[in-house]
């Protein structure tokens, strides 16, 4: 259905190029831990991936975890039966409707949450968020072409869904310029070390650790 009334918003409107992101909020990093958000559909391996890099990361720094749901508090507790951290270091949030809406329009939950991580553990170096994004690298999202580093989660079941990884590199690279991807099998192990490091390098270089 077509309409000719003026109004202010843009058809042409873009999720951004990655090389155009506005830099980073500067923050006090001793009054909130480095935060690190991690989206992606339902599927995607978004708590897999937590919970790896929650094995890779919890002897070298001081973590916590956000888990977003929408009525339950699943995710966190699948993080608790495997025992990813500490069960006090894990808060669920219960975001209602949509599970976007916690990482996008009305972060307030989610800031309460950490709030709550850090009045029990001030020294938390670094919170992991797990939260819901954007879908397929050419779908091209804020989440796609502006993300720290996308990450392209469970390549082995690429061949049975009909997914061919060379036009997902080609969209990624396409989408992002010069941003950074991983593939990775995250239930598996591939791909957490670089995932991990990239996490490590950017704490480090937001709170000048040596």
């Amino acid at each position: 259905m077509g309409h000719d009334i003026d109004h202010p918003h843009d058809h042409d409107a873009s999720p951004g190029e990655f090389e155009h992101r506005p830099p980073p909020l500067r923050r006090d990093f001793a009054r909130r831990a480095f935060t690190v958000g991690i989206g992606g559909p339902v599927g995607s391996g978004k708590t897999a991936l937590v919970l790896a890099l929650c094995r890779a990361l919890r002897d070298r720094v001081r973590l916590g975890v956000v888990t977003n749901d929408i009525f339950t508090r699943e995710d966190a507790e699948f993080l608790t039966r495997h025992e990813a951290l500490p069960l006090d270091r894990i808060r669920a949030v219960e975001t209602g409707g949509c599970p976007h809406a916690a990482i996008r329009e009305d972060v307030s939950m989610n800031l309460a949450a950490i709030d709550t991580l850090l009045e029990r553990f001030p020294d938390l170096d670094l919170v992991l968020v797990e939260s819901g994004g954007d879908k397929v690298p050419r779908k091209g999202g804020p989440g796609i072409t502006q993300s720290d580093l996308l990450i392209i989660n469970k390549t082995d079941l690429a061949p049975l869904v009909g997914a061919d990884l060379g036009v997902m590199e080609r969209d990624a690279r396409r989408m992002r310029g010069d941003g950074p991807f991983v593939f990775a099998q995250a239930a598996k192990g591939v791909g957490i070390d670089q995932i991990s490091e990239h996490i490590l390098s950017s704490w480090k270089q937001a709170v000048q650790v040596g």
